[in-house]
This record gives structure tokens, sequence and C-alpha cells, in this order.
């Protein structure tokens, strides 16, 4: 069934639901009224009968003489005066023929029987026997209704007569049912007429609401067939009798379908494109016609030193920041539309960024679409470039001590057996040689240890991954440090984010690099002073800042700090930032250093989050790697 005809077919029922509702009310209404008003009526005709009937026994039992003892004979004189009385004859004929309700008017005696009748033949006859008038003054409307327009019935109105006080004669007047309904037939007629009018009228008006009510459906309708496309593959074509609610609900369905498709597809791309930017070493930017940012890279942001993670959205005007040289300069090329070829600029920090800025225009309307802008670090292409060159000559150390390692172990295994041997045939010879002996034993062991620690660094280190919070392991490495500064006057300070740093990691190896660069930073300020350890999120890493108030490094020095074995502390052995270098490769993380003259230095080591931090793929595992397989 259609909705417009639902609709046709509800408004109407509803309509004549109301109507018969109020019809019947109506009816029921003027039904108990004219059954209140007919009785009223006949009551009163009842009474003019008695008063007549009185008159009439009054004057003519006027001096008639009867015996007490013989009860008919009054009786029959009664019967007598009022069967001569032609006033209370004319009372009763007026009922009958004026009344519209009164079926007939009785006068009886105590016996029961016809003393005078406006039917001749019932004359001393036993009454009729009839319900009082009184039920259809106490019946409800429905079983008023039944009495009334059912099986013809008379009901009487009693109006009794006495003498001493005691009863004498009842006058009697019956009103017939059918009488009633023929009375009030046109009124009923009337409220029918009304409730088929109402009937007619809400087909009419059920009918111009449907189309009124569906309409809006149909400029839908028509509005999904001017947005959607043509029937692709696979879907299914309405049927021209549809339904017009089925038809936008199917439309509606398909769109939504194509949405959901588009939104997936989409969501692939963004993903997809959301990777390559995050692999770019170079900063992307792109912004549309009225400056609002749609595409950004994570480089872009750590070359302009943005604090928020997502810009998307954000005006040009927001994100170059005048306080800044690259911004500032971005800010003038951009609002003055000025077109950027590999421009050359060096910032505040002394990093030299190569920037360029192209505004995108249709060749046919030559109308703006956008601007893009990228950003390539020259800094960073040389720190790359020092880092492989740092690898390589770790790879080629590490070649290098293996070999020689195992060459002299040997033979320095061979001196030591010797030397035992030779101080137990010179046992007892004087003390001058026998300390000769002594300063060798020592330093052949010495050089012992030192074989042996180059054997430890070029062998293979197995990781033990696991997920940890990096707070917790951080915090081991500066409560432990903190016990140790505290009395050499170095305050160790350390600032951790509220929520978890999660990664994958050797956490003794982890804990082993940090310690030695803290060290080394403590160590840098023979007088005392303040260590600062901070730990922040940048970027999907990890980024733990360690920043001392030592001299600082030379810059002539600077780029040989992670080889093996440089040091520039008496007593050092120039492993320790060698042995933090290659840890933080190992896991798949790097170490960046920046020192001023007389104003302290600060390492930078950053540690890749696990995929559950930044929603992508996990970093696979760095399995046993020698120091050759770093810097390849």
């Amino acid at each position: 069934m259609r909705l417009k005809t639902k609709l046709v077919l509800a408004i109407t029922a509803l309509v004549f639901l109301i109507s018969g509702v109020l019809s019947l009310v109506y009816v029921s209404q003027l039904l108990d009224e004219a059954i209140r008003q007919s009785y009223d009526t006949n009551r009163l005709l009842a009474n003019q009968v008695r008063f007549a009937l009185q008159q009439a026994l009054e004057a003519g039992l006027k001096d008639q003489k009867f015996d007490p003892n013989y009860p008919g004979q009054l009786r029959d004189l009664a019967a007598q005066a009022i069967r001569q009385n032609k006033p209370l004859k004319d009372m009763l004929d007026s009922g009958i023929r004026y009344s519209f309700t009164v079926y007939d008017v009785n006068i009886g005696d105590t016996d029961r029987r016809v003393l005078l009748s406006t039917n001749a033949d019932s004359l001393d006859m036993p009454m009729p026997v009839r319900q009082n008038y009184d039920q259809l003054l106490n019946s409800n409307p429905i079983q008023l209704t039944a009495l009334v327009f059912g099986p013809p019935k008379v009901f009487d109105v009693v109006v009794p007569l006495e003498r001493n006080g005691e009863p004498f004669a009842t006058v009697h007047v019956g009103v017939r049912t059918t009488l009633l309904s023929a009375v009030y037939k046109p009124w009923l007629e009337e409220a029918f007429t009304l409730t088929g009018f109402a009937l007619v009228t809400a087909l009419v008006v059920a009918f111009l609401l449907g189309n009124l009510a569906l309409r809006p459906l149909e400029e839908i309708s028509m509005q999904l067939d001017y947005w959607s496309s043509p029937n692709v593959q696979g879907e299914e074509e309405e049927e021209p009798s549809q339904d017009t609610p089925d038809r936008v609900s199917d439309k509606i369905e398909r769109i939504g379908q194509r949405m959901r498709n588009v939104e997936e597809v989409f969501s692939a791309l963004k993903e997809n494109l959301d990777q390559i930017l995050g692999n770019l070493q170079d900063g992307v930017l792109l912004f549309t016609h009225d400056g609002r940012a749609v595409v950004t890279s994570d480089a872009a942001r750590r070359l302009l030193h943005l604090d928020s993670k997502n810009i998307l959205g954000f005006h040009a005007r927001e994100i170059f920041d005048r306080s800044t040289v690259l911004g500032n300069a971005l800010r003038d090329a951009f609002e003055t539309r000025t077109t950027l070829v590999q421009e050359e600029i060096l910032t505040e920090s002394g990093r030299r960024i190569r920037a360029s800025m192209d505004f995108i225009h249709d060749d046919y309307t030559r109308m703006g679409l956008g601007v893009l802008v990228t950003l390539h670090d020259l800094e960073s292409v040389a720190q790359i470039e020092s880092e492989l060159e740092l690898s390589r000559r770790m790879a080629a150390i590490g070649r290098l001590t293996s070999g020689v390692g195992h060459e002299v172990k040997n033979p320095i295994n061979a001196i030591v057996v010797h030397l035992e041997l030779l101080k137990n045939k010179l046992d007892g010879t004087s003390p001058g040689a026998k300390r000769h002996l002594e300063v060798i034993d020592a330093e052949i062991r010495r050089l012992d240890r030192v074989v042996q620690t180059l054997v430890d660094f070029s062998r293979p280190v197995e990781l033990q991954l696991s997920e940890h919070d990096l707070r917790q392991v951080i915090g081991d490495v500066t409560t432990l440090a903190a016990a140790e500064f505290s009395t050499r006057n170095v305050t160790l300070t350390a600032q951790f984010p509220s929520k978890p740093l999660t990664a994958k990691i050797d956490a003794d190896l982890l804990k082993q690099a940090v310690l030695n660069v803290i060290q080394n930073g403590a160590q840098a300020m023979p007088d005392g002073g303040r260590l600062d350890v901070i730990l922040e999120e940048s970027y999907k890493a990890a980024v733990l800042r360690i920043t001392d108030e030592g001299p600082g490094i030379p810059d002539e020095i600077r780029g040989k700090i992670f080889d093996l074995y440089f040091t520039t502390k008496a007593g050092g052995s120039g492993i320790g930032l060698a042995m933090t270098y290659r840890i933080l490769q190992l896991h798949h993380g790097s170490i960046e250093v920046e020192s001023n003259q007389n104003r302290g230095t600060e390492f930078r080591l950053r540690i890749p989050l696990t995929a559950a931090e930044w929603g992508r793929r996990h970093l696979l595992p760095a399995g046993s790697e020698t120091l050759k397989g770093l810097g390849e």
C-alpha cells in the first residue's frame, strides 16, 4: 500500500472517528433531553387527568349513598361517575390528540382494572402490565438508545389518586418507544448527515494533505537525482511504481554507500599521504586560495618551530611567525605573493634552509587555487653525511679492533704466562728486578683490559626488546645519578610529561646510554652547576634533552666526540659516547649535540615511540648487529 493511500485512510479514519464520537455524544444528549422533556410533558398530562378525575368523582358521588361493607358498590358508583363525566373524557382525548408520544391514557382502580381508557375495548379489563417510565430516566446512553430504537415497548407514567389517605385510583399515561423514535428521527438523520459530510470532507482533505505532505519528498527526490551520478555497475535500478519515500530512502542509501566508499578511499589515501609526509626530510605545506593549510608535514612543523601537532585549517598568518627569520621571510613572500625559487635563508640558530613558494593558478580562469611551500634543510643533509661518515669510521674501527683484539690477545696471554715463569725463576733476586717485573705485569694486565674492551665493543649485541614507559626508565637513571651528584655540588633536575611515552627498547642498554651522557655532563662541571634532564614528545618520537652549564665543546672537536677512544678528560676511556651512539642506532634512534662556548652543551636523544603511540605500523626490531653493519 502506498504512503499516500495510507495517509488518506489514516486522516479519513481519524476525522470519521472524531465526527462519529461527537455525533454519538450529540445524539445521546438529545435523546436524554428528549426523554426528560417527554416525561415532564406526560407527567403534566397525568396530573391534569388526575385533577379532572378528582372533580368527576366529587361531582358524580355527591349525595350518593352506599354501604361501606360492599366495596364493589363504591367502585360501580365511581365507574359510573367517571364514564359519564364529559370533561374527563375530553381531557383523555386531548392528551391523545395533541401529544406526539402518548400511546394511551388509562384510569384504573385499586384492583388494577380499567375504569376509563382512551381505548374503549379496555373498559373493565385488567390494567396492562408495563414498565415504569423511570426505567428510561435511569438508563445510560447505550441502554437508552437500545430501548428507544429497539423493539417497540410502552412505558407508563403513573400518578395515584388517594381517598382518606388510601389509594383509590391511578392514572396511567402510556408512552410508546416507536413514537419517541419517530419524534427524534429527524435529529438522527441530521447527525448522520453531518457525519457523512465530515467523512467526505475528510477524504478530500486527506488527499490534499497527502499531496502536500509528499511534495517535499518529491522535491528531495529530484534534488537527489540531480546530485547523484548515474547508476554504476552493481547498483539496482529503482522500480517505477515504487513509492516516493521508498525511492528517496533507496537514493539516500545509495548516496550514503558511495560516500562511505569515498571515505574509505580518502582515509587510505590520507594514511598513505601521512606516511609519505612523515618520512620526508623536507618540509611541505599546501594552502588553499584563502590561505588555509590543508597539508603539512612533520618536517615543516619542526623547521618552523610549531608546537601544535595539528595545524590543518590554520591561516598562513598563524603559521609563519614574524619573530623568526624563516617565518618572517615566508610571511613577506606570502602576503606580497612573491614566488620563491630555492631561496636560501639563514636562521637565527645558524641553520641554512632552502625555501620555495609556488602559487598555483587555474590555466583557464587564471584564478588562484593555492600555495605550495617546500623547505629543504641543508644542515640536515650535512648532518646525515656527518653521521654516515661517523658510522663508516666506527665500522672501520670496529673491523680494526676486532682483528687487533684477536691478534693481540694471544701474544698477551703468552707474555703473561712467561712472565709468571720468569717471576718464579728470579725469586729471591734483587728487589729492583722484582719491582721491574711487577711494573711489566701491571702494564700487561692494563693492555689486556684495553684489548678486552675492544673485543667487547665489536661483539654483536643481542637486544632484549620490550615495551616500556620511558618516564620510568629515565626516572631510574636520574634517581641513581642524583644520589652520586649530590656530593659533587651538581644539581640534577628532571622534567617528564604527564602522559606515558611508550617505546620498544632494551631498557638496560638505554639506561647505560643515558647514564653515559648524564655523567659526561656532570664531569663537564667540576665546580658544580645545574644539569637539566627533560623528556618530551616531538613528531612521533620521544626526545630526551640533557643540558649542562659547562664550558661547552669547541667547534674543532665537536665532530669527533662520538669517535671510539676520543676523549679530552684525563683518565677517560673515550668509549662512553661511542657506546651511546651505537645503542641509539640499534634502537633506530639518533643523538644530536648543540654546544655554545662558555654557555653549556645540550645532548638530544631521539627514540621512536611504538605504533600504539602514533597510530602507525610497528618499527622493525633491531636484531644482532656488529659495528660494521651500523656503518653500512
